[in-house]
C-alpha cells in the first residue's frame, strides 16, 4: 500500500525547526522533498538538524543570483507544495513569495510558517524561538509549580512554537491538498508561531467565570489565598510537594529513582491502583469517599469534602493518601512498578532523561526512534515518524550529504516553466468556501488528544459527531471543563457501544463517515467495533485515525500500556530537564502539552489520508511519545559526544548564553536573543561596557531603562527584544465577546468571550487563528455542547423511531445526559 501522500512533491526552503518539521511530517507520509539550502547549508548545524531533514533530496540554490531564482522557479513550477517560514516579505523579494508561487503554479499550495504574521506589527522583528515564546506567555504560564516557587519568568528550551507550528502547518498542507482535489486551484496558508503556541497552550488561557470551588486543586487555592493575604510565593520544591494531588505526584521507589504515579479523574484508575499498590482496603476501611463525582456537591454526604472519583482530592485525604503511597512505592524499584502499572492497564512511568528514552528497549523496538549514518555526524539515533500509516514501510533514511541530489533534479526539470494546468472538469469550481465541507468524523475518543483532532477539524468545515457512553469514564474537570475548549464544534451523543443497541447506532453511523478518531489501544478498538477490518467491511473507504500513548510504527514492550500526556512526561526526559535534574523532576507547562501538539497531528493525519484516498484507506497513527519527541527535538538525538552536549534545565535557568536569555529591567522583564556571530561584538559596546564583560554586568546594564528603551537601542543592530508578556494580560487586550458579531481570525492574540455559552458561564478561549488560508475559509466552532444534548437528534437522523429511542434509553443503552438534571456542568 502507498503511503497518503505518495506523488506529492515538496519544496522545503525552511530553516531551523518550524519548516524542516512540516516537511519531515510529509515525506513521513510518502512526499518527495526537496530541501533548498542556501551557500554553506542548513543554518542550524546541530546533529538533531539531521533529524529533521531524514530522508529528503538536497540542492543549495543562492537566492541572490538570478539564475538560481529561475532554478526554484522552474522547481515550484512543478511542485505541490512549497514550505518556508522566513519573516513576510522576504521570499517576495526573490519573487517567490506567496502570490507570485500561485501565479507560476496555480495548483500549489504555499505554506508560511513567519514568528509574527504578515499583518502584525512584529513581523519584522527576528523571531527566534524565545522571542515568540516572550511575546506569547510562554515563559510566564508554565504551570502552577512556578508561580507557587515565585520562578516568573520561567526559562523553557523546548522550541514550543516551532513543533505546534509544524503540527499545524502540516495540517494546512493537508488542508490545501484535499480542497485542490474539489476545486483543482491551490492556496496559500500562513501559519505564524506566535499564534501556533498560543492555540498550543490554548488549556492554560482557558478561563471558566464563577467555576465552582470543587474544580480547583489545592495548589490554584494556595496561589488564591497567598495573593489575597500578599504572602510571596516562595515555596521550595520538597514544600511544594505536599500541595500536589496523590495521583498527580512522584514517589522514590526502592533503587531511587522516581516514578510519576498519574491515575486521577477516572472512574476505575484510582481504585484499582491503589489495589496494585496494595493500600486499598486500608484506604476503603478509613472511609475515603467514592460518591458520584457528576452529583453536585449539595447532593453529597454530610462531611464529604471529595470524592475518590474526581480530580482534585482535599487536603486531607491528599495528605493521607501521599503518605501511604509513598510507602508502598518503597517496596520495589521504579522500573518494576513501571512494569506492574503497564501490566494492570494503569497509566504510570518511572522518570528518565531524555538520553535514557533514546537507549531505552521501548523506542528502539517500536520505531519510535532509528538509527541512521548520517554523511556529518556519523552514527545517530533520531527520532522515527510522528505521524504514520500503517502497512507503509517505516523506518528513516539519512540526510543526505549537502548538494547532492543537484544533479538528479535539474536534469529532471523541464527547460522552462510549464504552462499553468488544465483547469479542473468543474471550471466553476474555484477556491474559497470552507475546505472540509461534506466531510463527516464520528469521534471516539476522550480527554484532550483525541478530542483535539475533530475539534480543530471542525474549523474547517468537518461535521463532528462525538460518541462517549452513557456511564462516563472521567470526572466533570476532564470531560466538561476541559472539554469546553477540547469538544467545540462537534454534535455530542451518549451510547454504550459494548450493548447491542449501542452497536446498531454504530453500525448505521459509520456508513455515513468519512473519518473516525479513537485513542486507545487495539483490544479497546475491537471492544467497542471499531477494528480495521470491520470498518472497511461497512465502509471500505473509512479513514480509521488512532492515537495512543507510547504507539510507533513497530511494536515495542510498552506498546499497549496506558498513559496520559504527564506519563509521557515523564518518561521521555521532559520532566527531568525542566526540574533541574532525577531527583526534582516538574510538569512542563499547567496541561496539554503535549497533548495538545498530538491533537494537531491527529488532525494532519486525517487530512493526508483524505488528500490521497482510495478505495481502501490507510490506518493513519499518531502518539504522544512521537509528539513528545517533536517537541524535544534539540536533544532528541543520540551519537559520539552526545553526553556532553548541555541541556538548559532547572528554575534557575533564564536562557542558553548571554546573548538569549531573559533580563529585568526598570520596567519588567525582557527576552533578548542576540545572532551568536554578533553576540560578543554587537551587545557589550551598544551597552557602553568591554567586549569581555560578564553576564551579571548585562544584567546590572539591563536593570537601569525600560524594555522599549532597550529594543530602541538594539534593534538596529540585529539584536532582537520583546517584553515577557504574561497570558492573562494577552486575553485581557485581545477579548472579544461572542455576542459583538464575528470573530476576527486574522489578528494578533485574540481571545474570545463565549458568553452565550450553553454552560450558563463566560468561557473564556483562543480563537482558532492560527491557520489563515489566503482562498478558503475557516470558522470559530460551536460551543462544546452539554454531553448527551443530540443524542435523539442523531438517532432519529439515522431512522430510529421514537419507541426506539426511548426503549435504548429505559436500558441504558444510550442517554441524553450524565446528570439527572440535565445540568451542563455538577456545581
Amino acid at each position: 500500500m502507498n503511503p497518503p501522500l505518495h506523488g506529492v512533491r515538496v519544496l522545503d526552503f525552511g530553516q531551523y525547526v518550524a519548516g524542516p518539521a512540516v516537511a519531515l511530517l510529509l515525506a513521513d507520509l510518502g512526499a518527495e522533498v526537496i530541501r533548498v539550502d542556501p551557500p554553506g547549508g542548513p543554518r542550524w548545524t546541530s546533529p538533531a538538524a539531521a533529524a529533521l531533514n531524514a530522508g529528503k533530496k538536497s540542492i543549495v540554490l543562492d537566492l541572490t543570483r538570478p539564475a538560481d531564482v529561475a532554478t526554484a522557479r522552474r522547481l515550484i513550477a512543478g511542485a505541490d507544495v512549497v514550505v518556508e517560514n522566513f519573516r513576510p516579505g522576504v521570499m517576495a523579494r526573490f519573487g517567490l513569495g506567496p502570490q507570485d508561487t500561485l501565479a507560476l503554479n496555480p495548483r500549489v499550495i504555499h505554506l508560511s510558517l513567519p514568528g509574527f504574521a504578515e499583518n502584525d506589527p512584529r513581523r519584522d522583528l527576528p523571531a527566534w524561538e524565545g522571542i515568540v515564546l516572550a511575546a506569547t506567555g510562554g515563559f510566564t504560564d508554565m504551570g502552577l509549580n512556578r508561580i507557587l516557587m515565585g520562578v516568573n519568568p520561567s526559562y523553557t528550551p523546548l522550541p514550543l512554537a516551532s513543533a505546534y507550528a509544524a503540527a499545524l502547518g502540516a495540517l494546512a498542507v493537508g488542508v490545501g491538498l484535499v480542497a485542490r482535489r474539489r476545486t483543482g486551484h491551490g492556496d496559500a496558508f500562513e501559519v505564524p508561531l506566535a499564534e501556533a503556541v498560543l492555540e498550543g497552550l490554548a488549556f492554560n488561557s482557558l478561563a471558566v467565570s464563577d467555576l465552582p470551588p470543587r474544580y480547583l486543586s489545592l495548589r490554584e487555592h494556595e496561589i488564591a489565598r497567598r495573593r489575597a493575604t500578599g504572602e510571596p510565593m516562595d515555596l521550595t520544591y520538597a514544600q511544594l510537594q505536599e500541595l500536589l494531588d496523590p495521583f498527580y505526584r512522584s514517589y522514590p521507589c526502592q533503587d531511587g529513582r522516581l516514578f510519576y504515579h498519574c491515575c486521577p479523574a477516572h472512574r476505575t484508575h484510582a481504585v484499582r491502583s491503589l489495589r496494585l499498590l496494595g493500600i486499598w482496603d486500608t484506604v476503603r476501611a478509613e472511609g475515603i469517599p467514592t460518591v458520584d463525582p457528576y452529583l453536585s456537591t449539595d447532593r453529597w454526604p454530610d462531611g464529604t469534602d471529595c470524592t475518590l472519583l474526581a480530580y482534585p482530592l482535599s487536603a486531607r485525604w491528599a495528605a493521607r493518601l501521599s503518605e501511604l503511597i509513598a510507602a508502598a512505592f518503597l517496596r520495589h524499584p521504579a522500573r518494576e512498578w513501571e512494569r506492574r502499572f503497564d501490566a494492570a492497564g494503569l497509566p504510570g512511568a518511572a522518570h528518565r532523561s531524555s538520553l535514557e528514552w533514546l537507549r531505552s528497549e521501548h523506542p528502539r523496538t517500536a520505531g519510535l526512534v532509528a538509527t541512521v549514518d548520517d554523511p556529518v555526524h556519523g552514527e545517530l539515533t533520531i527520532p522515527g515518524p510522528v505521524v504514520w500509516a500503517e502497512g507503509t514501510p517505516p523506518g528513516r533514511r539519512p540526510a543526505p550529504a549537502l548538494d547532492a541530489d543537484r544533479a538528479a533534479i535539474l536534469a529532471a526539470l523541464p527547460p522552462e516553466p510549464p504552462q499553468p494546468p488544465v483547469p479542473p472538469p468543474d471550471p466553476s469550481a474555484a477556491p474559497g468556501g470552507l475546505p472540509l465541507d461534506g466531510v463527516r468524523v464520528l469521534d471516539v475518543t476522550n480527554v484532550i488528544a483525541g478530542p483535539m483532532i475533530g475539534a480543530t477539524l471542525a474549523r474547517f468545515g468537518a461535521e463532528v459527531v462525538k460518541i462517549d457512553p452513557p456511564t462516563p469514564g472521567f470526572d466533570p474537570y476532564h470531560t466538561v471543563v476541559i472539554g469546553m475548549h477540547a469538544q467545540r464544534g462537534k454534535r455530542s451523543v451518549l451510547a454504550d457501544l459494548r450493548t447491542p443497541a449501542g452497536r446498531e447506532v454504530l453500525d448505521r453511523l459509520l456508513p455515513t463517515v468519512d473519518v473516525v478518531t479513537f485513542n486507545g489501544s487495539e483490544r479497546q478498538l475491537g471492544e467497542l467495533g471499531l477494528d480495521p477490518g470491520r470498518l472497511r467491511d461497512i465502509h471500505p473507504g473509512i479513514v480509521l485515525v488512532r492515537v495512543d500513548a507510547y504507539g510507533g510504527p513497530g511494536h515495542g514492550p510498552r506498546s499497549h500500556a496506558a498513559g496520559y500526556d504527564d506519563n509521557v512526561q515523564a518518561c521521555t526526559g521532559i520532566m527531568t530537564r525542566f526540574g533541574g535534574g532525577p531527583d526534582t523532576p516538574e510538569e512542563h507547562a499547567h496541561l496539554g502539552t503535549i497533548d495538545a501538539l498530538a491533537g494537531f497531528c491527529g488532525a494532519f493525519a486525517v487530512v493526508a489520508a483524505l488528500a490521497g484516498r482510495d478505495e481502501h484507506a490507510p490506518v493513519m497513527r499518531t502518539s504522544l511519545a512521537a509528539a513528545g519527541q517533536l517537541l524535544q527535538i534539540p536533544f532528541l538525538f543520540d551519537g559520539t559526544g552526545r553526553d556532553a552536549v548541555r541541556e538548559p534545565s532547572g528554575p534557575d535557568v533564564l536562557g542558553e548564553h548571554a546573548g538569549y536569555r531573559c533580563y529585568p529591567t526598570s520596567d519588567g522583564w525582557f527576552f533578548l536573543a542576540c545572532p551568536s556571530e554578533t553576540s560578543a561584538d554587537v551587545l557589550a559596546p551598544a551597552l557602553g561596557l568591554d567586549a569581555d564583560a560578564s553576564q551579571d554586568l548585562l544584567a546590572a546594564r539591563f536593570r537601569e531603562r525600560p524594555v522599549q528603551a532597550w529594543a530602541d537601542l538594539l534593534g538596529p543592530h540585529g539584536v532582537a527584544v520583546h517584553r515577557i508578556e504574561h497570558i492573562a494580560a494577552l486575553r485581557s487586550r485581545g477579548l472579544v465577546r461572542q455576542s459583538a458579531g464575528p470573530v476576527p481570525l486574522r489578528g494578533s492574540a485574540v481571545f474570545v468571550r463565549h458568553d452565550r455559552h450553553p454552560s450558563g458561564r463566560e468561557v473564556d478561549l483562543i480563537a482558532p487563528q492560527a491557520v489563515r488560508p489566503r482562498h478558503a475559509a475557516v470558522r470559530v466552532p460551536s460551543d462544546a455542547p452539554r454531553y448527551g444534548a443530540h443524542t435523539r437528534q442523531v438517532l432519529a437522523e439515522l431512522g430510529f423511531t421514537p419507541a426506539e429511542i426511548e426503549a435504548m434509553a429505559a436500558e441504558g443503552a444510550i442517554a441524553d445526559g450524565w446528570t439527572e438534571d440535565r445540568t451542563y456542568l455538577p456545581t
